[in-house]
C-alpha cells in the first residue's frame, strides 16, 4: 500500500512540475486545507493592514486571488464595497459559504475568473489589492505583466494598487517528506498531518512545494497530494513592471505594521497609484 501511494505521488509530482504547469495548478485541492494551514502560519496579521488601507482609499475594491474570503469578508464588514476574483471553484465555494453566513447587507460579491484577463470594464474599481503573495503564483514575466496591465485597465487615473509579496520563498531550504504541521481542522475532527517537500528551479526562479495531507488513521485515513509553485522577482523588477503598466510607486513597506522597507523583512508591501 505504501509503495503504491509513493508511486502515485511520484506520477502526480512529475506531471505537475513538468509539462506546462501553471501557478493555479494545485489550488483546487488546497482549498480543504488552506484556512487550517494559514491560521498556523500567517494567521490574521495582514487583515487589519488591508482593511485599514481600503477604508482610507475609499470607493469600490477588487481583490485578486480572493481564495476562501480570508481578506474579502473583513473588508466587507468594514463597509468596503468589494469584489473578490479567483480561478479556483473549490476556494470560492468556501468563500461563498462564509459570505452566506454573514451576508446581511454586506456589499460583497465573488467572481470566478482569471486575474490575467479580468472580466470587468474600464475604471470599474477605485482600488485593486493582491494580498499574501498571490502574484507570485504567476510563473512567467508575461503572466505578471499581463495581470498588472489588466489591473491598470480596471482602475481610473488616480486609482490605487496594493501588492503583498513573500520575499523568503527562495530562501527555503530544500527537504523531502518532512512533517511540518499537525493538528485538527475542527474540534473533535480527525488529526491532520502535513508532510511537505520543497525544491527549487533556480533557472526559472521557482520554488515548488509538494504537499501531502494525511487525515485520520487506519481504514478511515485520507491522503491528499498536490503541488504548489511560486515565483520570486526582485524588488527592482517589480518596480519596473509597475511603471511599465502605468503605476507610480507611493510607498514600499517592510511589514504589516507599516515598518520601513527592508529586503530582509518577512513581507514586502508595495502601494502604487495609476497615473
Amino acid at each position: 500500500m505504501a509503495t503504491a501511494h509513493r508511486s502515485a505521488w511520484t506520477r502526480r509530482k512529475t506531471s505537475a512540475s513538468s509539462v506546462g504547469a501553471e501557478g493555479w495548478h494545485g489550488w483546487d485541492a488546497y482549498a480543504d486545507f488552506y484556512d487550517w494551514e494559514n491560521a498556523r502560519t500567517l494567521g490574521r496579521r495582514d487583515v487589519a493592514f488591508w482593511r485599514d488601507f481600503a477604508v482610507r482609499v475609499g470607493g469600490r475594491a477588487l481583490e485578486l486571488g480572493c481564495g476562501t474570503g480570508r481578506i474579502t469578508l473583513p473588508l466587507a464588514r468594514a463597509g468596503v464595497p468589494i469584489v473578490g476574483i479567483d480561478r479556483s471553484g473549490p476556494m470560492l465555494a468556501r468563500a461563498r459559504r462564509r459570505l452566506r453566513r454573514v451576508r446581511r447587507s454586506l456589499a460583497a460579491s465573488l467572481v470566478r475568473g482569471d486575474i490575467r484577463l479580468l472580466p470587468f470594464g474600464p475604471a470599474t474599481f477605485d482600488l485593486v489589492i493582491a494580498p499574501y503573495g498571490i502574484l507570485q503564483s504567476l510563473l512567467s514575466d508575461r503572466d505578471f505583466s499581463q495581470t498588472l496591465a489588466s489591473a491598470a485597465a480596471a482602475l481610473p487615473r488616480g486609482g490605487r494598487l496594493g501588492i503583498d509579496l513573500v520575499p523568503d520563498v527562495p530562501r527555503w531550504r530544500e527537504y523531502t517528506r518532512r512533517v511540518t504541521m499537525s493538528g485538527r481542522k475542527s474540534p473533535g475532527g480527525p488529526q491532520v498531518t502535513l508532510v511537505e517537500s520543497v525544491r527549487h528551479d533556480r533557472r526559472r526562479r521557482l520554488t515548488i512545494f509538494d504537499h501531502e495531507y494525511v487525515e485520520g488513521w487506519g481504514r478511515a485515513r485520507r491522503v491528499s497530494c498536490f503541488t504548489l509553485t511560486f515565483r520570486t522577482l526582485s524588488v527592482d523588477a517589480v518596480r519596473r513592471r509597475l511603471e511599465r503598466a502605468g503605476f507610480r510607486i507611493d510607498a514600499m513597506l517592510g511589514g504589516y505594521d507599516g515598518a520601513l522597507f527592508d529586503v530582509s523583512a518577512d513581507a514586502w508591501i508595495i502601494l502604487a497609484t495609476k497615473w
